[in-house]
């Protein structure tokens, strides 16, 4: 019995594009919500060298990181299931090019472990602040492990899933062209951005690790791409729907 059969009578088949479309708008509203945290609740952090200012900054913002990092963290989420719904779209158009589109979706997990493992080590700052006092090394190294994986780490990764997500993009047709043209311009400045892990720790500098270089030409850049797969995709949600089905309905090829 085919999956097909096994489905209940009379569930619809879930709309790829609507999935997808639905997920990237709500990265675009926790993106918002998690800048509004940190402009309003967390706020630009010490100098590494102040260890005193940076364990008293940890234990006075530790509400609004902890609120900050659960809002990344639904973000991922919701990452994962655009991430699967594009892979969708494209396969359903170019299945011979599965590969690539592997690729992009295999960058994208490791781009949300990266992340969330980065949140793991600013969750842990803020809250060994609230044991004791605070421990000053503690704090300053799980903060500059945070930003190795939010500037250099994390660029490596969104310029290969942006790279992919382009290219294949621009092979298959799947979207409009104009897509997989932005997609590929955001992978050019996230590797250049590779090279902040060079520059310092200072988190106001443009070149630093982690610093809002990386945010600006990096992170959000990628981000608008998504909310703008997502726009078309929602746009055209019945034309992918009918795609998908044309594609179930096609009958397999004879092993050879």
């Amino acid at each position: 019995m085919t999956a097909e059969r096994r489905w209940p009578a009379g569930w619809p088949t879930p709309n790829v594009g609507l999935w997808t479309g639905s997920a990237a708008l709500a990265v675009a509203t926790l993106t918002v919500i998690e800048f509004v945290i940190r402009q309003i609740a967390v706020g630009p952090r010490p100098a590494l060298g102040d260890v005193t200012a940076l364990v008293a900054f940890n234990e006075r913002t530790r509400t609004g990181t902890l609120g900050m990092i659960l809002t990344d963290t639904l973000l991922m989420a919701a990452i994962i299931v655009f991430l699967s719904g594009f892979r969708q779209l494209i396969v359903q158009y170019r299945a011979e090019v599965q590969w690539i589109a592997d690729i992009a979706f295999s960058a994208g997990i490791a781009y949300v472990v990266v992340t969330l493992t980065g949140d793991g080590l600013e969750g842990g700052a803020a809250l060994d602040a609230t044991v004791h006092g605070g421990d000053g090394t503690v704090i300053r190294a799980l903060t500059v492990g945070h930003a190795l994986f939010f500037g250099s780490i994390g660029c490596v990764l969104t310029a290969v899933v942006s790279f992919a997500s382009g290219y294949i993009t621009l092979i298959s047709g799947a979207l409009p062209r104009w897509t997989g043209w932005l997609a590929v311009a955001v992978a050019v400045p996230n590797l250049v951005l590779v090279a902040t892990a060079f520059g310092g720790t200072d988190d106001t500098s443009f070149k630093a690790a982690g610093g809002w270089g990386s945010v600006a030409l990096g992170t959000f850049p990628w981000l608008v791409w998504i909310v703008s797969v997502g726009a078309v995709v929602i746009r055209d949600r019945a034309h992918h729907l009918q795609r998908a089905q044309l594609t179930r309905d096609e009958p397999a090829l004879p092993a050879t």
